[in-house]
């Protein structure tokens, strides 16, 4: 009996301990709550409010901050704990943008849309300066929520010139955001930012973090306008890597500057960065948990919204609809009419014309800065794959097409030999041409606004030599140019900041508009009311022997997207096309396992691959007695010139019975 009573008793105390146990481990459990915070993130937007190309006005349904604002509500209505950041470059880089940088009467419409939607933060982006100080301050001014750069410092008294960082407080965390911009600016803006000093990013972020650390941070995240690996910067200041490599505090860098899509992990930072335009929505999941009094990131994940299936957000589209109209009316002003068409038609879709001859419209846009700066050469690039003025009507649109930066013009002399180093400069754009390649590509590190073409000189560019030895058979005025000669030469202010910094030239200029390239663009054809497409052909590329026996063949395959022009980084012609290399690796036979699923001869050619592919892409029509061939295109739905061009028929008048021609199977 007693030996009963005892048990009860132990079960009793056993029992309660189990109880007091228990809820001591729930409330060790309910001390360490969870939550996630995400963070969404645009950048690069340049302008971007509709999705609407101005230039074109044609619609581009991947683009635009009313269908980012879309993603944003969605978001916040999932998860309330959420931040809105931008990583720079939003003011600039398109009509819309530009023709209401100088307007007081109204806010500027990026400011005012980014209000509406509740942006937490903003870091300056390089573009941001192109307007000069004063603009840029006045357009700072408007925005509702921290524009940020902890690298940025006035010269004359050290301060600096926005806020480094902001703590934001969200589910009860508080969130350091740091900011950074390249401080590659000054090679690129000069003048406009001579009171400014750009120190190297991740130094700054060293010297920033434990403040923001003592300020209440519980985790630091950094929005900066740079690239992965940067451009140049002689401290490796520029490059976002060596910021993820030097601060491990950071949970996340949110970057821009590159267009392009980013997901790494550097030193277990996660570095993120959408595409331009409001292409993408950067998101960033969170997930923390609070361990002994201190909030810890346990896990992040990063994923890429894209917007181009999702609807505009109808109240910012209502805010934003007053500023879209007018740029519509804008651009659609009338300035003029062209004879005819100033660009070719690309021989291979993805390498432009433009680039690997003279055309009419860099001669324009070269003759048009060769009048206002009154120079003896000029240079220019092609900043858009679709840049063309066509025959007809031309309105201020097709003058945004061509030349779609702000770019104010300078003059400047040179002498012969730092013209050359210029000109050799700009060559090593192209690859160097190899026996066997049926394309010219350019080199995939150069963008190809860095390539300039010029004008008032004759030369040629000799691709099979390496780059720094291409251009030979210089000439002005139908005489060698001597290194001793002095020229005045029309640039761009940005080129000219960029030649200045690697000391291939060093005068001052003696002459510098603040009147935008794009504005003399107009003036000029307005003055002229007609223009012709003129190309005087004073440069070529040579070097390059592009007769292989095949490429007829080839570029067939090549229009069938069956060859493709390999792309990397920002350039869409990264690599030529080499007919032995792809038969060394046996490319064609992989084509046609691809496309026929079925094994095939090792032995196969060029010219047999191109007969199977022609089975796919086009059936054979025989000419009968009476046929024409617009009868024939009439009924199969396509213009007589396809078939033309197709079965490159040189008189249409002269077909006969019986024979065959190809029809395309679509």
């Amino acid at each position: 009996m007693l030996k009963s009573r005892f048990k009860s008793k132990f079960l009793v105390i056993a029992l309660t301990l189990a109880f007091i146990l228990v809820g001591i481990l729930n409330v060790r459990i309910q001390a360490a709550p969870k939550k996630t915070i995400t963070i969404l993130q645009t950048g690069d937007i340049h302008g971007s409010l509709y999705p609407w190309a101005y230039k074109t006005g044609e619609k581009e349904e991947d683009k635009g901050l009313v269908k980012v604002a879309s993603i944003v509500e969605d978001i916040r209505a999932k998860n309330p704990n959420t931040l809105l950041v931008d990583s720079g470059d939003m003011i600039q880089g398109n009509t819309l943008a530009s023709i209401f940088k100088d307007r007081k009467d109204v806010k500027h419409p990026m400011m005012k849309v980014m209000n509406h939607m509740g942006y937490d933060a903003w870091v300056l982006g390089n573009h941001e300066f192109n307007y000069g100080l004063k603009t840029l301050n006045r357009i700072k001014s408007q925005a509702e929520f921290p524009v940020l750069s902890a690298n940025i410092r006035y010269k004359k008294n050290n301060e600096l010139f926005v806020k480094p960082y902001t703590i934001k407080e969200v589910g009860g965390i508080k969130v350091g955001i740091l900011g950074l911009t390249t401080p590659n600016i000054p090679r690129w803006d000069g003048s406009k930012v001579a009171s400014l000093k750009f120190k190297g990013m991740s130094k700054v972020a060293q010297e920033f973090i434990p403040e923001i650390k003592q300020q209440g941070a519980d985790i630091i995240i950094a929005l900066a306008h740079a690239g992965l690996e940067g451009r140049g910067h002689k401290t490796g200041g520029d490059k976002v890597s060596k910021v993820a490599k030097e601060n491990p505090e950071l949970a996340a860098i949110f970057i821009g500057h590159d267009h392009v899509t980013v997901k790494e992990r550097i030193n277990d930072v996660l570095v993120v960065a959408p595409k331009d335009s409001g292409e993408q929505v950067s998101k960033v999941d969170l997930n923390l948990v609070k361990k002994q009094g201190d909030w810890t990131v346990v896990s992040k994940k990063a994923t890429h919204l894209e917007t181009k299936k999702v609807k505009v957000d109808p109240e910012i589209a209502e805010i934003a609809n007053y500023y879209h109209q007018e740029t519509i009316d804008y651009v659609n002003t009338p300035i003029g009419f062209a004879t005819g068409d100033f660009v070719p038609e690309n021989e291979i879709e993805g390498i432009p014309v433009a680039q690997i001859q003279d055309t009419a419209l860099l001669d324009l846009i070269n003759r048009v800065q060769l009048k206002y700066a009154d120079a003896d050469i000029s240079s220019a690039a092609l900043f858009d794959t679709k840049s063309n003025i066509k025959k007809g009507p031309v309105s201020i649109k097709d003058a945004a097409l061509i030349y779609k930066y702000s770019n104010t013009l300078y003059g400047v002399k040179v002498t012969g030999k730092e013209l050359k180093e210029y000109m050799e400069w700009s060559a090593r754009y192209y690859n160097t041409y190899q026996p066997g390649d049926i394309t010219i590509s350019f080199a995939p590190e150069i963008p190809g606004y860095n390539y300039d073409m010029f004008a008032g000189v004759e030369y040629k560019i000799d691709i099979s030599k390496p780059a720094g030895e291409r251009i030979v058979d210089l000439t002005y005025n139908g005489k060698p140019v001597r290194d001793d000669q002095t020229f005045k030469l029309a640039v761009n202010n940005y080129r000219y900041n960029g030649l200045k910094s690697l000391g291939i030239i060093d005068q001052e200029p003696y002459f510098k508009s603040k009147t935008a390239i794009r504005d003399f663009i107009i003036k000029y054809i307005k003055a002229k009311e007609t223009i012709k497409p003129l190309v005087d052909n004073n440069w070529k590329i040579t070097g390059a022997s592009l007769e292989e026996p095949a490429r007829e063949e080839a570029l067939r395959l090549l229009k069938h997207d069956i060859l493709k022009i390999p792309a990397k980084n920002r350039s869409w012609n990264a690599a030529s096309i080499n007919l032995a290399q792809q038969v060394k690796q046996k490319q064609f036979i992989n084509i046609v396992k691809r496309l026929f699923k079925k094994k095939v001869s090792q032995k196969l050619t060029l010219g047999q691959l191109v007969e199977l592919v022609d089975a796919i892409y086009y059936k054979t029509y025989t000419i009968k007695s009476g046929d024409t061939l617009s009868e024939i295109a009439q009924d199969y739905k396509i213009t007589v010139e396809t078939i033309i061009d197709l079965n490159q028929i040189e008189n249409p008048s002269l077909i006969i019975p019986g024979q065959k021609v190809k029809i395309p199977s679509n």
